[in-house]
């Protein structure tokens, strides 16, 4: 009896910590009380195939404890992929109250190391163009994360928290995506460098009126219930007035944003460094988050050679990234390589009616009629709003059933799925409110608590794709300077006289 009353004790501590290391602590306090922390060291589960995670442990051990940097760097090279025995099952990660089978940990940690060994190997051991391409082809190979972030209105001010846990445990991935709100948030983090974030997730130099209601008469002439020049206004103050390729170039992070067109016969357009380069961030952003209705369809607009801005595309209008492309995986894989994907997702159209990671993969057999019945409804649906879509004329109301068909077909989990437990009316009290320094403070903090639990699955999938790209970047300053101290050399040697050979 009183180890139930420590454990709810320490429970309702956990679901009141402030920090991640709070979290964590109280976490393994319980892992001990329970008896889990055994579970975690014990290898064995019919969830993951153990015996080649142990056995490639132990491989990429010796060769590092041996010096046997050739035979590491083949090894890896052939053996080194996404999920290993499938170690990334959520399975694994709902067990424990901190983290998972320490057999994962120690993979993870091992491969970690051992690029990290080879990287610091002297040009005597491996030349450095060998080295180099070693790890480029091995990230190629390996593919990288991406970080996507939906829509959601003022709900969307939970994504920073999210942005803000990742972060503080280096897990941030580099390629991030969002659309309407959700696109505010990806722009914030990829046009501020690593230091302008801090102040940032605190609300620091955060700019907020941006919603400012217009007249009802002005709505139903179609020119939207909400001001959107103030919400622009809003949005260059908080990006400001980067294009895709400049915000690139500041940040090293890769913003996409999402926009879907008004007319049927254009596609819906995922804009980054590489497909828009000059388009600015700041339009790209007010276009996905022109919700039909609320606000009118935007023309987007670029930056020309002398920094003139000038209409992108003058004959298309755009509107909300999530009515076509809420999460867009497949161009993400295609244009970064992405291997594994973190969804926040935060629409209050679909957060209820989310499931867990346990409750989706459940093998029950009792499980089975509900579930089928669940996929039936949603692909017919799906199916009967793309018929309907096509033989309306009417532009509104073809907008409307196209909305409803992207809700209904469109995949809403990620590899990750990262989403608030629940929505009070407190929630949707706040959905439309004005972003100010108090919302932003109490959405931060639940994004932080939602990320918290997912923290041990994402570093068994992200942090080796991490150290591959941390050493390409280290790699690519080092040729840098090499090349800045051959230039040195020679101009501190003079021109050659005249006449010596």
């Amino acid at each position: 009896m009183q180890l139930k009353k420590k454990i709810a004790e320490l429970e309702r501590a956990r679901e009141n910590a402030t920090t991640y290391t709070e979290w964590e602590q109280l976490g393994m306090e319980l892992d001990a009380l329970t008896g889990l922390d055994l579970w975690k060291l014990d290898n064995t589960s019919p969830d993951y195939n153990y015996e080649l995670i142990h056995e490639r442990l132990v491989s990429l051990r010796t060769l590092q404890e041996q010096n046997h940097t050739r035979e590491l760097m083949r090894s890896l090279r052939e053996g080194l992929h996404h999920d290993l025995g499938n170690m990334g099952n959520p399975a694994l990660y709902c067990r424990a109250y901190v983290g998972t089978k320490r057999l994962i940990e120690e993979y993870v940690d091992q491969v970690c190391s051992a690029l990290n060994y080879i990287r610091a190997q002297p040009s005597g051991v491996v030349p450095f163009d060998e080295k180099m391409r070693f790890f480029e082809d091995t990230s190629r190979s390996f593919g990288q994360p991406s970080l996507m972030l939906s829509g959601g209105a003022t709900l969307g001010l939970f994504h920073i928290g999210v942005c803000k846990a990742l972060q503080e445990q280096g897990l941030l991935p580099k390629v991030i995506s969002g659309s309407s709100a959700g696109s505010i948030m990806a722009a914030m983090i990829g046009s501020h460098t690593d230091d302008e974030m801090q102040a940032m997730y605190e609300g620091e130099g955060w700019y907020s009126d941006a919603w400012r209601w217009q007249s009802p008469i002005r709505g139903l002439m179609g020119e939207g219930f909400a001001d959107q020049k103030q919400l622009e206004t809003f949005l260059r103050r908080n990006i400001g007035e980067y294009s895709f390729e400049e915000a690139f170039e500041r940040t090293g992070r890769h913003v996409n944003v999402t926009v879907s067109p008004v007319h049927e016969h254009q596609k819906s357009r995922l804009m980054n460094e590489l497909t828009s380069p000059y388009l600015l961030l700041w339009s790209a952003v007010l276009a996905s988050c022109a919700v039909p209705v609320l606000f009118p369809p935007v023309t987007l607009t670029t930056k020309n050679e002398d920094g003139d801005y000038l209409p992108y595309m003058p004959r298309e209008r755009w509107v909300d990234g999530s009515v076509k492309s809420d999460l867009p995986r497949e161009r993400l894989m295609h244009l970064y390589n992405v291997n594994y994907f973190i969804a926040v997702q935060v629409n209050p159209h679909i957060v209820p009616f989310m499931e867990s990671d346990k409750r989706r993969l459940e093998r029950r057999f009792m499980s089975w009629p509900k579930r089928v019945v669940r996929e039936e409804l949603k692909f017919h649906g799906a199916g009967l709003m793309n018929f309907l879509r096509t033989q309306v004329s009417h532009e509104a109301t073809r907008q409307l059933l196209g909305h409803a068909y992207t809700i209904l077909a469109q995949r809403y989990y990620g590899d990750v799925t990262i989403a608030p437990r629940r929505y009070s009316l407190e929630h949707f009290r706040h959905m439309l409110a004005e972003p100010n320094v108090d919302r932003w403070t109490w959405f931060r903090l639940q994004g932080e608590r939602a990320t918290w639990p997912r923290i041990a699955m994402i570093r068994t999938h992200t942090r080796i794709s991490e150290t591959l790209t941390d050493s390409i970047q280290i790699l690519h300053k080092q040729r840098s300077r090499r090349r800045e101290d051959q230039l040195r050399v020679v101009s501190s040697r003079g021109p050659r006289p005249t006449g010596t050979e």
